[in-house]
């Protein structure tokens, strides 16, 4: 199955004018650093971007911020990056701001096609503003819509040629859920080896999730 190998002009294909995209990564880790490099190089703009953070200004996500590619953000902080900040009070982007569990429940909810999720976080706080609240057995909830993306791009560390991903420790974090939660699914990976290499037992991503490879080795 070595065809789920795309190159950069293959993968900028994918890419269009006012898509959402999934970024896998927290603080950068994890995030796939040469497909964020190709989706500034394709110049696409008005992207909504659904991340756990918008990175730093050079590094992670945060390039695209700092081009004015990306007018939605959806994430759970964005204090390591200050442009995110600025560009946010300047008017130039809007930021959605979604408690960190929260966030990975409802793109978890995406990727199992449910209705959303029931959680106490945010009430009481500007969170719960224009979200519908719920009471089960007297107890009030915030009804959390699913997430879901045209596109997410994930960092892994290996795959093999079939398209099964295992993450090298933390670099796991969002990748698995998000890989759920697209119609298009590319994972950026250290290497590929050949089917039959990977234990069952590491693959975390399954290859029926992901529909490209972008190998760094030969980015």
């Amino acid at each position: 199955m070595n065809n789920k190998i795309i190159g950069d002009e293959a993968f900028r294909h994918l890419l269009h004018d006012g898509m959402t995209i999934m970024c896998g990564g927290f603080m950068a880790v994890g995030t796939p650093a040469y497909l964020v490099k190709q989706i500034l190089l394709s110049g696409v703009t008005d992207l909504t971007l659904i991340c756990n953070d918008t990175g730093f200004v050079d590094k992670g996500i945060g390039p695209l911020i700092a081009s004015g590619q990306v007018k939605r953000v959806i994430a759970s902080h964005i204090g390591t990056n200050p442009e995110t900040g600025r560009r946010m009070i300047a008017g130039e982007i809007e930021v959605e701001l979604v408690p960190q569990g929260t966030l990975a429940e409802r793109i978890r909810c995406g990727g199992a096609g449910l209705g959303g999720v029931l959680t106490p976080t945010g009430l009481g706080t500007v969170v719960e503003e224009h979200k519908q609240q719920i009471v089960v057995n007297n107890t009030p909830w915030l009804l959390e819509l699913p997430l879901r993306a045209e596109l997410a791009i994930l960092g892994a560390a290996v795959a093999d040629e079939t398209g099964n991903l295992i993450y090298a420790l933390t670099a796991r974090n969002f990748n698995p859920l998000m890989a759920l939660a697209a119609e298009v699914v590319v994972a950026q990976v250290e290497r590929v080896v050949p089917t039959g290499m990977l234990n069952p037992e590491v693959i975390i991503t399954p290859a029926a999730l992901v529909d490209y490879l972008y190998v760094e080795e030969a980015a």
